[in-house]
């Protein structure tokens, strides 16, 4: 982290949270030694191991915070229509309190090659794991909100090493996982300007910094829209991108879905199923964007202050965007919600995660709004019937116009990395295989 000076008591925990070192000319990962290219170690492009450290007393607040909280009046409904039902959300924070152990998911991002790099002025985290088989495609992966780099830590084995995991060797990927600004262990903005055309700039400039001259990008949730700009900018060695929520919708369509109106006559039955979801979408689900998009400072003010608050905030979104029917238990398990959810306590970024929704006043499902039609290079898409819609083949055919592959699949939703590692990682390596001969 850099050490820029700062009036907020709780900066100085969260710088206590990183340990950076030294890198020379290379650093022992999980899969051998990182190979760095002359002239990076020293200087502004310096990469650094990083290693996360949460001083005990981070946790010890943490657990006198869930103790002392001053619980509302249970919910008047039967269902989860008011939001977070108060029974589901006091037995996660009693097990949040009682049975969860931080210190699990610390030493299993210890385990694996983490760095920092400043980039355009922030301090970038990103884990990044190398192949051990030749010819390995690099990848980039964003992840989205609220998630974090751990919705990605289940497929990194699947992706590096295919052979372990019902793929060939010729599939594999070296894998590279940054935390976007403001989120996790990267730097938080301290100005305006950190959107997604500039997290795009930042990727090709970290990718290329490890010595990639020709790699691929895939994303999900934020992942996409910064996926989507990334194949708009078209930098040189930008082979193509995969991502899983695509914006394919119309522009007359999003118009009519925004304004209320009825499904049009003439919509095929997955068109109309992808219209119908998007309207109930925007119509009874939407309100966290709006307020994100509109007053973060406002809402993070009861996040930043109250681990309940930020926990219901964020299960809230697992319940509906998980292929878990409001289940999300069916889908996550307790530790990996959890994992998620304190990685934002602890490194108090519920504001400057929320502030990327001001910064991007704009439809994620729209093509016109993300100017599709402005991308030349391949484009991927797979569709999880989890999704906050599912996307058709007519609309990402018309939204895409070099796209190369498209896939509906039987499972999986919204954190398809994170629910389904080895279905997602299938996808990846069928989607991007026509472009390995370009490595």
């Amino acid at each position: 982290m850099r050490t820029t000076e700062t009036t907020e008591p709780i900066d100085h925990d969260r710088r206590r949270l990183l340990g950076t070192l030294a890198m020379g000319v290379a650093v022992a990962g999980a899969t051998g030694m990182i190979p760095v290219r002359p002239g990076i170690a020293a200087g502004g492009d310096a990469i650094r191991a990083f290693r996360v450290d949460v001083p005990e007393a981070a946790l010890a607040d943490l657990h006198r915070r869930l103790a002392a909280t001053r619980w509302p009046d249970r919910e008047t409904v039967t269902d989860q229509s008011q939001g977070v039902r108060l029974e589901k959300l006091q037995a996660l924070v009693r097990y949040w309190e009682k049975g969860y152990d931080w210190r699990k998911i610390e030493a299993k991002l210890n385990a694996l090659p983490q760095f920092v790099t400043e980039i355009d002025g922030l301090d970038i985290h990103f884990i990044h794991v190398r192949s051990r088989h030749a010819n390995a495609l690099p990848i980039i992966i964003t992840h989205g909100w609220p998630g974090s780099i751990l919705e990605l830590l289940k497929v990194i084995g699947p992706l590096t090493d295919p052979t372990a995991h019902g793929g060939r060797a010729e599939d594999a990927f070296h894998v590279v996982l940054p935390s976007m600004p403001g989120y996790g262990f990267s730097d938080r903005p301290q100005g305006t300007g950190w959107g997604p055309d500039r997290m795009g700039r930042a990727w090709d400039v970290l990718m290329k910094r490890l010595g990639y001259d020709r790699y691929v990008s895939q994303g999900g949730d934020w992942g996409s829209v910064v996926s989507d700009v990334m194949a708009r900018q078209a930098p040189a060695g930008l082979l193509g991108i995969h991502v899983n929520m695509p914006p394919t919708v119309p522009g007359d369509l999003m118009k009519a879905i925004l304004a209320g109106d009825a499904a049009p006559a003439g919509l095929s039955a997955k068109e109309k199923t992808a219209f119908e979801s998007l309207s109930t979408f925007f119509a009874k689900n939407a309100g966290y964007g709006v307020m994100m998009v509109t007053r973060p400072q406002t809402v993070g003010y009861g996040l930043s202050d109250s681990p309940v608050a930020l926990a219901a905030w964020m299960y809230d979104k697992f319940a509906q965007w998980t292929y878990s029917g409001g289940e999300p238990e069916r889908s996550l398990t307790r530790d990996e919600m959890l994992d998620d959810i304190t990685l934002y306590w602890l490194t108090n970024s519920a504001v400057s995660s929320a502030r990327l929704y001001w910064e991007n006043n704009n439809n994620n499902f729209s093509a016109e709004a993300q100017k599709t039609a402005e991308i030349t290079i391949p484009v991927a898409v797979t569709v999880f019937p989890g999704e906050i819609y599912q996307a058709p083949r007519s609309w990402t055919e018309r939204a895409y116009r070099k796209l190369i592959y498209f896939n509906e699949v039987d499972k999986g939703g919204h954190f398809a990395a994170w629910e389904e590692p080895e279905l997602f990682s299938a996808e990846l390596r069928a989607a991007f295989r026509p472009l390995r001969q370009s490595i």
